[in-house]
């Protein structure tokens, strides 16, 4: 490893560790172009990958009672979860044996005990058992009641997240996200609220997110706006791989170290001082120094300003930005105020578009019903699902606001990807979580996962 970077270790007073965190380190198996946009290496990632992962299906905050469900379209499967009378959640298939009808067309709701398919009035069991059925008498095989099933798929919960995976026999779900649930465990995720709730249809192919997200790299020229308070130079930058695929990176609340103005407080550095009760003044010269100030403050005066739960966080989780890359697809990036949800999917037939999530999680604060977001004032309750087409006329998303900023190159990446003049990626050490996110595709298409 290279000493220029931060060593990685396994036990630290400061923040959450895992023993089995490693300095990145990859292959280097090629990545060219052909991976985003052929339609042969989608299937192959569909074949040999995607029925094979967990899936994020919604929230367990939308099913509250008996018979609520929520629906997850991914590809053209449709999966049903639904809350059992025992209170689990189970998955299903979201579709009628009978001739192959899907049974529910929105995305949540509730049912008293059946899920009654619209073509022929079949009545399934929220169980799965098929209970009623029009005409029982008539099948010269026999009622199909008590031998027809709708069919299940593994499915279980963990930070009030609802998971789904296509795979029978897939590792059970704690074993799969190791060590995140652990990294994370110092926010109540569970009770949390899905403050905003957004999904995009983006002209590009699903793994831009993956490899946006598993570096830095491109802040300085993308997101320019955050130089005053987000360090996003690699030596001063925690970058971590796992065993599963997952990976983590740790960047620090302070002015970037990539410039000389580091030890300048900034306005927007200025501002989270002050709302802290800190003097701006007493940092000047020194501006880096003001987040282990800042850390304290928080420490001393967020119980007492109702932010209960900052008494369970760590020094640095006062303060930094927690990015977990979860392979193959969900980003779980951890700040002092929430927890920020990031997740793509492949179109169901062209791999030059897909599907992105946003969802930002917050917990309670005493005494407040509303919540800073990226969008503005959000209230403190569970949002509504915001459905667009990314660069659409008429787009309600700010467009100076970080995600969008991402999302325009993630198209115009899309585009250079199949020029002529695009071989492979050409990769700095800062970069090498993409490379291994890559591999660990390449070792499930080729039988090594």
């Amino acid at each position: 490893m290279a000493t220029r970077y931060l060593d990685t270790p396994t036990k630290s007073d400061t923040y959450p560790t895992h023993p089995d965190a490693q300095f990145p380190v990859a292959r280097g198996d090629a990545i060219t172009g052909d991976r985003y946009y052929s339609r042969e290496f989608a299937e192959r990632e569909w074949e040999h990958m995607w029925k094979r992962v967990w899936h994020v299906g919604g929230r367990e905050s939308q099913l509250e009672e008996t018979g609520d469900f929520i629906v997850h379209n991914f590809k053209h499967e449709s999966v049903i979860m639904i809350r059992q009378e025992d209170g689990s959640v189970r998955a299903f298939f979201n579709v009628c044996r009978h001739r192959g009808n899907r049974l529910v067309n929105v995305e949540e709701g509730g049912v008293m005990k059946h899920l009654t398919c619209p073509y022929h009035n079949w009545k399934w069991n929220i169980n799965g058992e098929l209970d009623e059925v029009q005409d029982p008498e008539d099948f010269p095989q026999g009622n199909p009641c008590g031998k027809l099933r709708m069919k299940e798929l593994p499915c279980e919960t963990w930070g009030g997240f609802v998971f789904f995976s296509f795979d029978p026999n897939v590792l059970p779900l704690m074993e799969y996200l190791d060590p995140i649930p652990t990294l994370l465990a110092n926010r109540d995720l569970a009770n949390w609220k899905r403050v905003v709730w957004l999904t995009l249809r983006v002209n590009t192919n699903w793994k831009f997110a993956s490899d946006n997200f598993n570096e830095s790299y491109h802040i300085p020229a993308v997101h320019p706006q955050f130089q005053p308070m987000i360090d996003d130079h690699y030596s001063t930058t925690i970058f971590e791989m796992y065993p599963n695929g997952h990976n983590r990176m740790i960047e620090k609340l302070q002015p970037s170290s990539r410039y000389e103005t580091s030890v300048n407080v900034m306005p927007l550095w200025a501002d989270v001082l002050k709302e802290w009760d800190l003097d701006p003044a007493e940092f000047e010269g020194r501006a880096q120094e003001a987040r282990l100030a800042l850390q304290q403050a928080r420490r001393k005066l967020g119980p007492e300003r109702g932010y209960h739960y900052m008494a369970q966080l760590s020094d640095d989780e006062l303060t930094d930005q927690f990015h977990h890359t979860g392979f193959p697809n969900l980003t779980l990036t951890g700040t002092p105020e929430g927890l920020h949800m990031f997740r793509t999917e492949p179109d169901a037939d062209d791999p030059n578009w897909s599907t992105f999530d946003y969802w930002y999680m917050v917990p309670e604060v005493e005494g407040m019903d509303e919540v800073a977001t990226i969008y503005g004032m959000r209230p403190l309750e569970e949002a509504e699902h915001q459905t667009e087409l990314f660069g659409a006329e008429g787009q309600q998303i700010a467009q100076g606001d970080f995600l969008a900023q991402d999302l325009s190159l993630a198209v115009t990446q899309q585009q250079g990807l199949r020029s002529m003049g695009f071989e492979q990626a050409y990769l700095a050490e800062q970069e090498t979580r993409i490379s291994r996110f890559h591999e660990v595709i390449n070792d499930y298409l080729e039988g090594r996962r």
